[in-house]
């Protein structure tokens, strides 16, 4: 994509000339990484959260198949960088079901990592970059653009729903549990097995191709050098643990009576988090849990890790399930994703549905969750209208909410 210069779009602009263009690495990183550093989140004189892409401006979005990053930047002789956006285009299923039962799939475009310089805000910058990165996303042929902000975050709902036409669609909870450096207790009834990439691509996309945002390149995720491997938890009805793995094929056609699957995905090579701004007394109290923690394990205690530094965390994506105890297998899963994540990761994140029945089960500390994440969406006007079902006008914007939603990790 070639430069884009864009003037007088908005009346706040006042005459200043701003040019979208397509990040280049060559020369736009130190640019790129200023503006990050002064947008991270949090409120001012108060505890922040600060993400590390570990010098790689575009880690977030590499391994989408398709990803862009564009940035504003000011024109003259002491022209910088004063704004930024980052997207991906996939197909994914949308929770339709086509004629005979086959799942409908779409091109969908997600916009992700806006960010503008806080001298250069009110003059329109952010709505051009989410133009121009839609403008692309209809040129590769994306017919849905989506985002997902913190509800709170009135300036980006603004922006969003306010002006760029985006309705508010899901609203999945991102539930977190720190590592600690005594073992969770999965439940004694769940038998955890490891998964063969093969085996999970076939369970995936057997059970799960229907679930709204599913990725039609599962194989990709799963092979991807960030994934950390699928897992099975069968809870079986004599309460033995005694089930018997005999190859995906009888799986499926024969499943247990419980049963969830789950894979985990290591963002710490991708991103790396830093809490900041919290007290010398915050910082000793959680300091002490951990040593406490250390000495002796068999208290159990729910220590603090050290967030105050930069840390890696573990996010396990696909998690879904079957059966009257499939909420007691997903709780397997998880603690066995979060043990087996000590020392590799400070947390374990996954985000689920605001109906998925497998969440009561799901371990994790509510202060570092987010109990409602808003996801907004918006029909793109080029869009092809084959899988997304434009033809026979349903419009995935307006459709009901399923159970289950799939948040691809490459996005995280």
């Amino acid at each position: 994509m070639g430069a884009m210069t864009t003037m007088g779009e908005e009346e706040e602009q006042a005459g200043a000339v701003v040019v979208i263009r397509k990040y280049d690495p060559e020369t736009d990183r130190e640019g790129t990484e200023a503006v990050d550093r002064e947008c991270e989140v949090g409120p001012a004189g108060g505890m922040s959260l600060h993400a590390d892409l570990l010098g790689d401006p575009v880690a977030r979005i590499r391994h989408s198949p398709l990803h862009l990053m564009l940035v504003a930047e000011t024109s003259g002789p002491c022209g910088r960088i004063v704004g930024l956006i980052r997207g991906t285009v996939k197909s994914v299923s949308t929770g339709k079901t086509t004629h005979p039962g086959a799942p409908a799939f779409a091109k969908v475009g997600y916009i992700l990592g806006l960010r503008v310089a806080p001298s250069h805000r009110r003059m329109g910058i952010a709505l051009l970059l989410v133009r121009q990165l839609e403008q692309w996303f209809e040129v590769v042929g994306a017919e849905y653009a989506y985002m997902a902000t913190d509800r709170s975050n009135e300036a980006s709902l603004r922006l969003f729903t306010g002006r760029c036409g985006y309705s508010k669609f899901r609203t999945p909870s991102l539930l977190v549990h720190p590592v600690h450096s005594h073992r969770l207790r999965p439940p004694r009834r769940a038998t955890v097995l490891r998964l063969a990439a093969r085996d999970a691509e076939r369970l995936y996309r057997r059970r799960f191709a229907h679930v709204e945002f599913f990725p039609a390149d599962i194989g990709a995720v799963l092979d991807n050098a960030h994934s950390r491997g699928t897992f099975l938890a069968i809870v079986d009805d004599k309460g033995d643990g005694g089930y018997e793995w005999r190859g995906v094929e009888e799986f499926l056609t024969s499943p247990p009576a419980s049963w969830a699957v789950a894979s985990a995905w290591d963002c710490g090579g991708v991103f790396r988090l830093e809490v900041r701004g919290a007290s010398r007394l915050r910082r000793g109290a959680a300091a002490a849990t951990r040593l406490l923690d250390r000495a002796a394990k068999w208290l159990r205690v729910p220590s603090v890790p050290d967030l105050f530094r930069p840390f890696a965390g573990w996010f396990v994506y696909g998690l879904g399930g079957d059966g009257r105890d499939a909420a007691v297998a997903a709780e397997a899963l998880f603690a066995s994703i979060v043990n087996m994540a000590r020392g590799a990761a400070a947390a374990v994140a996954v985000e689920v549905a605001a109906m998925d029945p497998l969440r009561g089960r799901i371990p994790h500390w509510r202060r570092l969750s987010c109990a409602e994440d808003l996801w907004c969406m918006k029909r793109l006007g080029g869009g092809g209208g084959g899988g997304g079902g434009h033809a026979d006008g349903w419009d995935w914007v307006r459709s009901v909410p399923g159970s289950s939603i799939f948040v691809d990790p490459r996005e995280v």
